[in-house]
């Protein structure tokens, strides 16, 4: 079966009858499964699926990349327009209190914006684990993705609050989904707060697959310096990934350089496009 992608929430609208909004949100199809990754920050996954012509309750499983708002923030909605149980993959660290702390700036709330039990009561039944979990035939989740490369590293003003204390956060809880086709790997990244490459390596090793077809999300290189961009693009055509598109907190003068580097094989890939591989799952 073919697989489908289509991006339902992200910084920028690819058409004019979608919305653009900070955040990502991806659907995965394969004729067997309908899998949404995130929901981002708001009403524009919903919206934007109406839009689009696609019926939500149809999605079997959620995928959440992390506890973030933004690619959380719009469960409420989302979960209204299913209106039935369904299965919520993350891992446990989600529902950690998750802070954006910057020097001269108020301490930020940006994890989760709803209680477990109100999103329960409209059908979440959530699914949490460290390790890789099986989503559908030839589709899993990294798990943790260890850090490996001597250049990616999570951002310092992150900060989960216990109590009155706060501590780094390390976001174990940062994830992807690897799809294994007869064509190599795709890779689709939520935010890669531990490391683009790093995500990539361990999808390599979990799977025993080298090759990668197609990588799809965000990168988080958003305020990366330019070192740390080439360091991530060398060692992206040293892997030899065959597409790449990026989206949400990629950052413009990362994708720039990157729209250059991999010409005909680099994408932006906004809300409302559609990914149609001439691929099997």
């Amino acid at each position: 079966m073919k697989l489908k992608l289509t991006t339902l929430s992200e910084n920028t609208a690819g058409t004019g009858d979608t919305l653009a909004e900070w955040g990502l949100s991806i659907l995965l199809e394969t004729g067997a499964a309908d899998i949404l990754f995130d929901t981002g920050r708001g009403m524009s996954a919903s919206y934007n699926a109406d839009m689009l012509g696609i019926d939500l309750s149809r999605v079997n499983k959620i995928v959440l990349s992390h506890g973030h708002y933004d690619h959380t923030g719009g469960l409420r909605q989302v979960l209204q327009k299913m209106r039935k149980e369904v299965e919520i993959v993350a891992h446990p660290d989600i529902w950690a209190a998750k802070y954006a702390r910057r020097r001269g700036q108020t301490d930020r709330y940006i994890g989760i914006p709803y209680q477990r039990v109100e999103l329960e009561s409209l059908g979440a039944r959530f699914n949490l684990s460290r390790k890789p979990v099986k989503i559908a035939d030839n589709i899993i989740t990294t798990g943790e993705v260890p850090m490996v490369t001597d250049f990616e590293t999570t951002d310092p003003f992150q900060f989960v609050k216990e109590g009155n204390d706060f501590t780094p956060d390390d976001l174990l809880d940062d994830q992807a989904i690897i799809i294994n086709t007869g064509a190599g790997l795709v890779v689709v990244l939520g935010c890669a707060h531990r490391g683009m490459i790093n995500t990539l390596y361990h999808a390599q090793k979990l799977t025993g697959v080298k090759e990668i077809n197609l990588v799809v999300g965000g990168c988080h290189l958003i305020g990366a310096e330019e070192s740390r961009i080439w360091q991530t693009i060398n060692a992206l055509k040293e892997i030899g990934v065959g597409r790449i598109g990026i989206s949400h907190c990629t950052g413009l003068p990362a994708a720039a350089i990157m729209a250059q580097e991999f010409g005909e094989n680099f994408f932006f890939n906004n809300a409302g496009n559609r990914i149609e591989t001439d691929i099997d799952v």
